[in-house]
């Protein structure tokens, strides 16, 4: 039982409770949501561990601790994350932003970094790629879309809190808000790429995380062979189309972009080295009609 005690014994017991759960980071764990708590770095536990808590705080810890025992991941408990040095608010309407996703970052900026064209991130949830890219290339525009409006309104949230003014988002399904004459020099997305019946769904934070972020009809690529098609009409001419998807869908995914005429077509690798992030250029220009959406 978690008794009201200083910071060291309540981070040394809540440890060995999420270690007893099935946290695969304990400590780790068990800090944030101590810092949260504190409103203290975790420096500050470290240099303070005979420091009491005080009832309201040990509740409050209390409160967030059970929910974690419960499975319910760190981001929805305290309502934030951090991804690209950006501390973003999250919520459970979105996904909540990983490291592998930050490779798709690295790879936009790498590649595109000294572009100017206009910037579309679709299925934006948080904002995180999008205001990633708009936070390190200030001068272009950026847009996000995503057709949750609840995630449309956290991300607007998010770019007011960060002062990124660059950036701007739409509701609406992929390209269904964006004007039929617009073109992108770059579009990204880490669209829903598992498949109905991946195992990992009934697994760790994912079991919180919405549905329709996640699944993907025919084997998880559906979204993807849509964006594909799609972005054509969409990109300017030698405008380039990255996508984030599973680790074991990298050939697929070059074969659907190789089939819709991109060029350059690649795979990048994530940090455990495997495949993560897909691109492709577009080297002819498309006649776009309304009826391409």
């Amino acid at each position: 039982m978690l008794v009201l005690s200083d910071i060291g014994s309540i981070l040394k017991i809540s440890s060995e409770k999420l270690k007893d759960s099935g946290s695969g980071s304990p400590r780790l764990d068990a800090e944030i949501l101590l810092c949260h708590t504190l409103e203290k770095t975790r420096s500050y536990l470290v240099t303070w561990p005979e420091r009491l808590l005080t009832r309201i705080q040990f509740e409050h810890f209390s409160e967030m601790l059970t929910r974690r025992l419960n499975g319910e991941p760190i981001a929805y408990i305290i309502g934030e994350w951090e991804f690209w040095s950006l501390s973003l608010k999250v919520s459970e309407s979105t996904l909540i932003p990983r490291p592998d996703t930050e490779r798709l970052v690295e790879v936009a900026l790498r590649r595109t970094y000294k572009q100017n064209g206009s910037i579309l991130d679709l299925g934006t949830g948080t904002g995180a790629i999008a205001l990633s890219l708009a936070s390190e290339m200030c001068r272009r525009r950026v847009i996000g879309v995503d057709v949750e409006l609840q995630a449309q309104v956290l991300a607007v949230e998010n770019a007011r809190r960060l002062n990124i003014l660059n950036v701007n988002f739409f509701v609406g399904s992929w390209f269904q808000p964006i004007d039929d004459n617009e073109k992108f020099s770059l579009i990204v997305s880490n669209p829903p790429y598992m498949k109905e019946n991946d195992s990992h769904l009934l697994q760790g934070d994912v079991r919180f995380e919405p549905m329709s972020a996640l699944v993907a009809k025919e084997e998880g690529l559906a979204d993807i062979k849509y964006i594909a098609v799609h972005s054509r009409f969409y990109l300017e001419n030698f405008g380039w189309l990255m996508l984030e998807h599973a680790h074991d869908q990298g050939q697929a995914v070059r074969k659907i972009l190789v089939s819709l005429g991109y060029q350059k077509v690649l795979t990048e690798k994530d940090y455990a080295g495997n495949d993560r992030v897909t691109i492709g250029q577009l080297h002819t220009l498309k006649t776009k009609t309304k009826q391409s959406k």
